[in-house]
């Protein structure tokens, strides 16, 4: 069994980099990891059962997460959220105790830390010294479903996939990181629209050299014509 003195050395780093708990020194992270246990989800693994949830809170130490609804009587999905190293979930469920009608599929073989919510939950009551920092994630979030909403609203396609590469590009070495390698299926998913769609858009971008496509991977060749793109694209949305 896991101490939890080996958990904390194990994952300082993305406990370092977890912004939900953001302020925590050393002290309470021992004291709370006593009620962590480490969990191991194989590629493709879903999670539909709200249940698991509604009942537990999780960070991410490996892999990436997506959450996303269902639209009733239809097989068409929107991804909410593509979670990674550090992020947490179930917020919401966190925060008011109702289940919550999204869902999460792990897009790589994925590692979370683990804890009952009740268990959570009393421990935040006992450090209420921390709840700003914990509003203020909950703040974070809500900003990014608001600006999400909007842009499904207000921008076209075009500008919306421009946004998402853009926005995951390291400025350093001007390479995509967390939607590299994602199929054309899950890019749509995540502006709203289709493979299709996606897909003839991204052929476009790379007719005109923006970009290089390799099976799933999108290599970004010409930075200031991706921004050019976006530009055009804004000024007509």
């Amino acid at each position: 069994m896991n101490t939890s003195e080996a958990l904390y050395i194990r994952y300082k780093p993305v406990l370092d980099s977890c912004e939900f708990f953001r302020n925590l020194g050393d002290e309470h992270w021992k004291e709370l990891l006593l009620s962590f246990r480490e969990e191991l989800w194989t590629k493709n693994t879903c999670i539909l059962n709200r249940k698991k949830f509604l009942f537990h809170f999780y960070i991410i130490c490996r892999g990436r997460v997506k959450m996303y609804r269902l639209a009733e009587n239809s097989l068409k999905e929107h991804t909410l959220f593509l979670l990674s190293k550090g992020d947490v979930f179930d917020v919401f469920c966190l925060f008011d105790g109702d289940k919550h009608r999204v869902y999460y599929e792990c897009l790589d073989s994925t590692k979370v830390l683990a804890i009952r919510m009740d268990e959570l939950r009393r421990w935040m009551q006992q450090q209420p010294q921390f709840y700003p920092m914990f509003l203020q994630y909950a703040a974070k979030m809500m900003r990014k479903l608001e600006k999400t909403a909007s842009e499904l609203i207000f921008t076209d396609l075009s500008t919306r996939l421009l946004q998402l590469i853009l926005s995951n590009i390291n400025e350093r070495n001007h390479q995509l990181e967390l939607i590299d390698n994602l199929p054309n299926k899950e890019l749509a998913s995540m502006v709203g629209s289709t493979r299709a769609v996606v897909n003839r858009y991204l052929q476009t971008l790379k007719k005109k050299g923006a970009i290089q496509i390799t099976r799933n991977r999108i290599k970004i060749m010409n930075m200031d014509l991706l921004l050019k793109e976006l530009k055009i694209h804004s000024g007509n949305s």
